[in-house]
């Protein structure tokens, strides 16, 4: 079967400060769970937002954009296992050597099947709530033969601390993070509420060489010494009037992005990522329009605080 998980077992999350249950894919309490509502903002909150505004804002030209390019897999035991080729994009020990689930008639991340044509990113994930297993990889193709950048495979049952699959280590998201429980789907938005932390990316030259929790990795960034840092928590402020975006679905991702936040996972410029439609019930075309949060600002948003920023070593502890 090869369909679009919306969410396992438990998936609401606590109300309060601190972590609640689990969800989405994850059964145990996970950073993306937790309600930063009433959370304070960090201490330099103002100079790293004024420090982006001063960097030129999100990408795609300051204008905040939505990415549906991404779909999730769904495996059980009878899907079939693939072993890969490492290509240059995978390194040990932060990625994960091992057979992968292979949905029939599936897809990687902006293509319409397996074979990675367009030069993307070509994120290929696969949930077996069956194994309790999420893989997910980075520059998949499959074109005849299966070539794979880093696959991370993530216990869907285990508590997991605060160095995640280990410190320093990257994941198939340039920050350490699991991708797939911070996309936002068109069911989500379509059931009134999405009960998650949100997936963003700002350009490499907005962010300094260094971390934060939850993070556990950065990449190559050149931002300046008061810029974000890898893994930065974004929440949308209280007072941003919700009822002045365009559409039900901008509302639904915005009260999102002030209960829950959004996190900083990779470099790049359509500033967040959903999944798309195509295995989903709900259809984002009189939902949510890729536009309809462009009225979003910086100055709209305050950092949470995450603690000193680590720097950035490559020496991944697993």
């Amino acid at each position: 079967m090869v369909g679009l998980v919306v969410c396992v077992s438990g998936c609401g999350a606590g109300d309060g400060p601190a972590t609640g249950s689990g969800g989405p894919f994850f059964e145990q309490p996970m950073f993306f769970n937790r309600d930063v509502s009433g959370a304070s903002p960090a201490s330099n909150s103002d100079t790293i937002i004024s420090t982006l505004r001063a960097d030129g804002g999100w990408g795609n030209g300051d204008r905040m954009q939505i990415d549906f390019g991404f779909d999730v897999l769904q495996a059980d035991a009878s899907t079939p296992r693939r072993s890969f080729t490492p290509t240059d994009d995978f390194y040990s020990p932060d990625c994960d050597e091992v057979e992968m689930p292979v949905p029939p008639a599936g897809n990687v991340e902006g293509e319409s099947g397996y074979a990675c044509t367009g030069g993307g990113d070509c994120h290929l994930l696969v949930f077996d709530p069956g194994a309790g297993k999420l893989y997910e990889m980075w520059r998949a193709n499959i074109d005849g033969a299966f070539d794979g950048g880093c696959l991370a495979v993530w216990d869907s049952r285990q508590v997991y601390g605060d160095t995640l699959r280990g410190d320093q280590c990257t994941s198939a998201d340039a920050a350490g993070f699991p991708i797939a429980p911070l996309l936002f789907t068109a069911d989500e938005v379509a059931g009134g509420e999405i009960a998650h932390a949100i997936r963003f990316i700002l350009p490499n030259d907005r962010v300094q060489q260094q971390y934060v929790r939850p993070a556990t990795h950065g990449t190559d960034t050149t931002g300046g010494s008061t810029a974000a840092s890898y893994g930065v928590h974004l929440r949308l402020k209280a007072s941003f009037d919700v009822a002045s975006l365009p559409s039900e679905g901008a509302k639904v991702v915005a009260r999102a992005m002030q209960k829950y936040g959004m996190y900083h996972a990779d470099g790049g410029n359509i500033a967040l990522t959903a999944t798309s439609d195509r295995h989903t019930t709900a259809k984002w075309e009189g939902l949510l329009d890729s536009h309809d949060l462009a009225s979003l600002r910086v100055e709209d948003f305050e950092v949470i605080d995450h603690g000193a920023p680590i720097d950035l070593t490559l020496d991944c502890a697993r």
